[in-house]
C-alpha cells in the first residue's frame, strides 16, 4: 500500500504540475492577442504632467511617457497611433492595471520591491531616473531641505513621494504638516495659492510646474539635492510572459538604437548597414519579431515613427523644448549614465 500511495502521490503531482503548466501556457500571449483583436493598446498615463503626459485642447496626448506608449503600438501594429490613452490618478493607476482596464502603465510609476510583489506587477527597465524634490517660493528664504522644519508640504496620496517625505523628515528629526491632495491640478493650485510652503514631486516634474503653473516662474526655486531613488518604468500585470517580454524589449530597443546611432532621422539609411547588430535591430536579419509575437520590423517601426531614446528625450526635455532637463543619469552606460540595452541575440 505504501508503494501504491507513493505512486499515487507522484501521479497527482505530475497531473497538478501539468495543469499549472497548461494554465501558464494558456495565459501566455493573452494580452497581446487581446490587443491585436481590439486594434489598439490601452495605455494608462498621468492626467497632466508637463513633459511626461498631457492632452491638448483637442484631446491629443503628448509627452515622454506618451511616446513610449506610441512605441508599443508601433511594435505591434506598425502604426504608432493605435493607442487609446487612459488618464489615471495615483490612486487609480494600480487597480486599473490589475483589473485589465489598461494593458500597460506608463504613468510616472516608480519600480519598487513592494509593487513588484504585493501588487502583482512586472516592471520593464526604467525609462527615467529621478528622485524626490521640493519647489518653494524664493521670498520664503528656504535654501535647503532642513529649512522646511515645521512647514506644510503639498503632496499626492498613494505615491512613493509621500513615504519619502516622511522618511526625509524623520531622519532629520523634523516635523511637517502634510497637505495631501489627489487631483493634480488642485494639488498644484494649493501650492501656488500659498496653502502649503512647498510642493514635493519627482524632481523632474517640478520645472514644468514652475514654468507653466506659476504666474512668475522666477519667484520659485527648486531646492538642491535629490532625496530618493525614483526609477520610473512601464508596468504590466504578472502572468503573461510574452506581453512582459514585448514591453521590456520595446524599452531596450530605444536604448540599443541610440547606442548604435540609429535614429529617426537616419533609420532608413541604416537598413543598408553591414553591421550585423544594426541589421538584427532593424529586422533585416533574424526573427526576433516572431519570437515576440510581432513583425520582424518591430524595432524599425519604433525608431521610424517614434525615435530612439535620445530622440524621445530631446523632443520633450531637450534645450529646444519648453522644459529643458539635463539628461544626468538618463544617458547611455557608455556615457556614464544608467541606460543599458541588452543585446538582441
Amino acid at each position: 500500500m505504501m508503494l501504491n500511495a507513493t505512486r499515487l502521490s507522484s501521479l497527482v503531482g505530475v497531473v497538478i504540475g501539468a495543469l499549472i503548466a497548461h494554465g501558464a501556457q494558456a495565459n501566455s500571449g493573452d494580452t497581446l492577442a487581446a490587443v491585436k483583436a481590439r486594434g489598439e493598446v490601452l495605455c494608462g498615463v498621468h492626467p497632466a504632467r508637463h513633459g511626461f503626459a498631457s492632452p491638448d485642447s483637442q484631446g491629443k496626448w503628448s509627452g515622454f511617457e506618451v511616446d513610449f506608449c506610441h512605441a508599443v503600438a508601433a511594435a505591434i501594429f506598425g502604426d504608432a497611433t493605435k493607442v487609446r490613452f487612459v488618464a489615471l490618478s495615483s490612486q487609480q493607476r494600480f487597480p486599473a492595471i490589475q483589473s485589465g482596464e489598461v494593458d500597460v502603465l506608463a504613468r510616472n510609476v516608480t519600480a519598487t520591491l513592494g509593487r513588484d510583489t504585493a501588487l502583482g506587477l512586472n516592471f520593464a527597465p526604467p525609462i527615467f531616473y529621478t528622485g524626490t524634490g521640493f519647489l518653494v517660493r524664493k521670498d520664503d528664504g528656504i535654501a535647503k531641505v532642513e529649512d522646511l522644519n515645521g512647514a506644510a508640504i503639498c503632496m499626492a496620496p498613494g505615491s512613493t513621494t509621500e513615504r519619502n517625505v516622511a522618511q526625509i523628515f524623520a531622519a532629520r528629526s523634523m516635523t511637517y504638516t502634510p497637505v495631501v491632495i489627489e487631483n493634480n491640478k488642485q494639488l498644484v493650485d494649493a501650492y501656488v495659492t500659498g496653502r502649503c510652503d512647498a510642493l514635493t514631486k519627482d524632481k523632474a516634474a517640478l520645472p514644468g510646474v514652475r514654468a507653466f503653473d506659476t504666474e512668475d516662474p522666477s519667484a520659485h526655486v527648486l531646492l538642491p539635492g535629490i532625496y530618493s531613488k525614483e526609477p520610473l518604468a512601464m508596468a504590466v500585470r504578472q502572468g503573461d510572459d510574452q506581453w512582459y517580454d514585448l514591453i521590456k524589449w520595446v524599452t531596450y530597443a530605444t536604448f540599443d538604437a541610440e547606442e548604435m546611432d540609429v535614429s529617426q532621422a537616419n533609420v532608413d539609411e541604416k537598413k543598408s548597414s553591414k553591421d550585423p547588430d544594426v541589421q538584427t535591430l532593424l529586422g533585416v536579419i533574424g526573427d526576433n519579431g516572431a519570437k515576440l509575437g510581432v513583425d520582424n520590423a518591430w524595432a524599425y517601426n519604433i525608431i521610424k515613427q517614434v525615435g530612439n531614446y535620445k530622440d524621445i528625450y530631446m523632443r520633450h526635455f531637450g534645450p529646444e523644448s519648453p522644459i529643458a532637463l539635463d539628461r544626468d543619469k538618463n544617458t547611455l552606460w557608455i556615457q556614464g549614465g544608467l541606460l543599458y540595452g541588452l543585446p538582441m541575440q
